[in-house]
């Protein structure tokens, strides 16, 4: 259940705390004194869309925190499956506002909006004006009849778009592979032209990059040559290194016996001798023995061209194109024996139909079975909200084609009057009565366990007298075995609090702020009065809002 929402700087509320309790939480006040702010908090600490337009004072950042009690073992294995674990049996989700960010939180670490989207989705449910209209989208219908079901239908639906993705890769090849028998023998004449070029290219790994650096080398011999040449010169020349480092060690010898130095010096110039001796002779063998080969040049510019144009065919690398031939020479397999492989596609593709079939026929049966139970469970619920002499079905019809929903299509249809045909409840039902039919798939719905916290948003939409009573004790049956948050305009559905929340907007310091006030039992009455007679409250007035008070609690006692 929802514990606590705690609302910071958020559009008319300054700061302020709600201690929600079981049962029946209503949320009463005046025509904008900020009733909505209090679900728009709410949707926040889920994950929606935040906007700095939130933000009361553009100085400060907003907060919003709702911590959830979670004592139910399925829902904890349901958030753990979303790798969220409740400390002491808590789960706290919280989202803070800036001008230029927002972050969201669960359990104080940092996550997405989808994340507390996801999570949400475990915790409550929140049905507000757009959820009733969305009954007229009969898409939905079906969503509502697989939740009904879902403790049946398990993880089938999931093996389901499993399995029709499966169906439909193999389709699609079986479509290609009957496209190309058509064009077959031009294939493989293609993939022999193909494999050959490249086959008797015999391409070696590594090849390419040794032939790239002979390459190199041998179209700059000219320039190699004379730049040894040049360096030769230097060190064995004439006045090059070599004499050079002769009259050096002639000097040193000279005074070899006189500095103690000299030796030392004498021999490190000895060892330089020595190295260019060695240097000289054999940089002017290598130069005696190179000689151009143009013929070898040649050999090397064709063999890079013919590795560079099958390069520019089949990919950047010797490699690459090695993978192409594989491609190749099994798509040419194939072929030489696509009479076999096109019988194997198509039995793939007779397996695949019938595990599909089998899944769908499945997931169909445990529908229309529960197409009936939610029907005489919404006639029964929909009794209780003054639908007098109504009919409610599911009606389903199976699809030519499969889905990765299965086979079926449906839709809610209704007749409110005796001896009229049922016809698609979009066609038939008025804003109010939308109200109270989803009210009563809810509370079917919530019957079934699962979510433990529904929120309603105005579910008084277009209802008054009985029905306005009949909806009250609807909301107090459901609050029986669920928390119940709703907001309301209605006395009749205010009476019948196990707690009540007063709105109020009030000006302080040139400030338009809303607060939230917890009404104690004899608080609750004047709030009821306000709300059945408007600006003048007379005595009257407050006796019907005294009996209406405890008409409702004699209702829960006996309820």
């Amino acid at each position: 259940m929802l514990a606590s929402l705690h609302v910071k700087n958020l559009a008319l509320i300054d700061e302020e705390e709600i201690i929600f309790s079981k049962g029946l939480n209503i949320l009463s006040g005046e025509t904008g004194a900020g009733k909505s702010i209090i679900l728009g908090a709410l949707h926040l600490s889920l994950g929606d869309k935040a906007s700095k337009d939130f933000l009361r004072d553009a100085e400060s950042e907003a907060f919003v925190e709702a911590v959830y009690l979670i004592n139910d073992e399925k829902t904890k294995e349901a958030l753990r499956a979303l790798d969220v674990e409740p400390y002491d049996d808590e789960v706290i989700m919280s989202r803070k506002i800036t001008e230029s960010r927002s972050v969201g939180k669960i359990n104080g670490e940092q996550v997405p909006a989808s994340k507390l989207k996801e999570v949400g989705d475990i915790l409550l449910d929140i049905y507000g004006q757009k959820e009733h209209q969305s009954l007229l989208n009969t898409h939905k219908h079906m969503e509502l009849l697989d939740e009904f079901a879902k403790n049946d239908i398990g993880d089938l639906k999931e093996k389901i778009a499993e399995s029709y993705g499966q169906y439909r890769a193999l389709i699609k090849e079986l479509d290609e592979a009957k496209a190309s028998d058509v064009s077959k023998e031009r294939e493989i004449v293609l993939l022999d032209h193909e494999i050959n070029e490249i086959e008797s290219a015999q391409l070696k790994m590594g090849e390419d990059e040794e032939l790239e650096d002979e390459y190199r080398r041998l179209s700059n011999f000219s320039k190699t040559m004379e730049s040894f040449g040049r360096a030769h010169e230097a060190m064995a020349g004439d006045g090059g290194a070599s004499d050079a480092l002769s009259s050096a060690i002639s000097e040193i010898r000279h005074i070899e016996g006189i500095d103690e130095r000299a030796p030392e010096f004498l021999a490190m110039l000895n060892d330089a001798d020595s190295i260019i001796s060695d240097f000289n002779r054999e940089l002017s063998s290598y130069m005696s023995d190179a000689a151009f080969d143009a013929n070898r040049f040649n050999e090397v510019e064709i063999r890079l061209n013919e590795i560079n144009r099958l390069k520019d065919k089949y990919g950047p690398t010797i490699e690459i194109i090695l993978e192409e031939l594989k491609k190749r020479q099994d798509q040419k397999a194939k072929f030489e024996s696509f009479d076999e492989y096109l019988a194997d596609l198509k039995k793939k593709v007779d397996e695949a139909t019938a595990e599909l079939s089998a899944l769908s026929d499945k997931l169909s049966d445990i529908r229309h079975a529960s197409a009936k139970v939610l029907s005489k469970k919404m006639q029964e619920a929909m009794s209780d909200l003054n639908f007098l002499n109504t009919e409610f079905d599911v009606e389903l019809k199976r699809l030519d084609h499969f889905t990765d929903n299965g086979v079926d299509d449906g839709q809610f249809v209704i007749c409110t009057n005796p001896g009229e045909p049922l016809r698609p409840l979009k066609d038939i039902a008025s804003g109010g009565e939308m109200s109270r039919i989803m009210l009563a798939i809810k509370t079917v719905l919530a019957s079934g366990g699962g979510i433990d916290t529904l929120i309603f948003d105005e579910i008084d939409a277009g209802v008054s007298g009985r029905t306005a009573q009949a909806v009250s004790e609807k909301l107090s049956t459901v609050a029986s075995a669920h928390q119940v948050i709703c907001i309301t305009h209605l006395p009749q559905i205010a009476a019948m609090a196990d707690t009540h929340f007063l709105i109020e907007k009030n000006v302080e310091n040139g400030h338009t702020i809303s607060g939230i006030k917890k009404l104690h039992s004899d608080e609750a009455v004047p709030e009821l009065a306000r709300m059945l007679g408007g600006a003048q409250i007379t005595e009257a007035v407050m006796e019907n809002a005294r009996e209406m008070r405890n008409l409702a609690l004699e209702y829960k006692k006996n309820s």
